[in-house]
Formats: structure tokens, sequence, C-alpha cells
């Protein structure tokens, strides 16, 4: 069994910057891709980032350098450093993790109950 749970969120004005983390628990193969989805109210779960444990990594286009994500597979962690932050960058983040990167990608996999990230402008 796979338990994530998150923290970091918060809120922050335009321009600014939050440090998202989750810790993971259970099997390494498990956990093989973590990553972060957010979803804003009235719009779809949008995938942010995503990490391999061998450090492959993607990025939305929303992400994509502004946003950075980064591993310890010792500590089984996964963060995500966000700066120059926006108005839409408004959403719950959540940690989801799963064995390969097409399982991640579909969503469906191990999640923690999100941490709720609010940038005013």
């Amino acid at each position: 069994q796979v338990q994530l749970a998150e923290s970091g969120g918060g809120s922050v004005q335009a321009g600014g910057s939050l440090r998202l983390s989750c810790a993971a628990s259970g099997a390494a193969s498990a956990i093989y891709w973590m990553g972060w989805f957010r979803q804003a109210p009235g719009k779809e779960r949008e995938a942010v980032a995503v990490i391999s444990a061998a450090g492959q990594t993607t990025y939305a286009d929303s992400a994509k350098g502004r946003f950075t994500i980064s591993r310890d597979n010792v500590k089984n962690t996964v963060s995500l450093e966000m700066n120059n932050l926006k108005p839409e960058d408004t959403a719950m983040y959540t940690c989801m993790a799963d064995r390969t990167y097409i399982d991640w990608a579909r969503g469906r996999g191990y999640r923690g109950p999100g941490t709720q990230v609010a940038v005013s402008s």
C-alpha cells in the first residue's frame, strides 16, 4: 500500500514562489514515477510535472521555465519548486505516483489528499 502526503501549499502574490513537497511510503516500484497534478475550480485536471526514479522529467507547457521538480529516492520525497507564480496557477495540487509513465499520466494511481495553492494578482 502506498501513501502520499503533501505539504507546502499556501497563498502568495503573483510573481512569488512556493515549494510543494510530497512524502511517499510503500514499495519503490510502485512509486517509480512521482509528480503533481492540479485542478482549478471549473477546470479539468492537469498534469503539471513528473519525475522518474532515474531522474527523467516531463513538464506541462504552463510549467516550463517556472517550475522545477526534484526527487530524493532515499527519503521517497518529491518536491515542486514553483517560481514566478501567476493567478492561473491557483489550484488544488495533488501528488500522484505510479509504476509506469503511462499509468501516471492517466491519473488513476496513488494520490495524496492535495494541497491548495492560491496566487493573488
